[in-house]
């Protein structure tokens, strides 16, 4: 497996926002400030290629995700 870490140091997200987020149109923005599908298709993307996404967030203290994918042999 191939592993990307992501980190930000912002707000983190609270257990109601981290059981959610990875659904199409969830957002916690307000109305007109974003679609909420960022995170919906990043994970179906992974999840089509046969990886998964890990994170680890708490409030106050920011996110981290993994993402992983299956090497490849594939030259471009």
């Amino acid at each position: 497996m191939v592993c990307v870490a992501i980190t930000d140091h912002g707000c983190g997200m609270d257990d109601s926002t981290q059981r959610r987020m990875f659904e199409p149109f969830y957002t916690t923005r307000p109305v007109g400030a974003g679609q909420g599908l960022g995170l919906a298709v990043s994970y179906g993307v992974v999840k089509q290629h046969g990886g998964s996404i890990e994170f680890e967030s708490s409030p106050g203290k920011g996110t981290t995700f993994r993402v992983m994918l299956p090497e490849t042999q594939n030259s471009f």
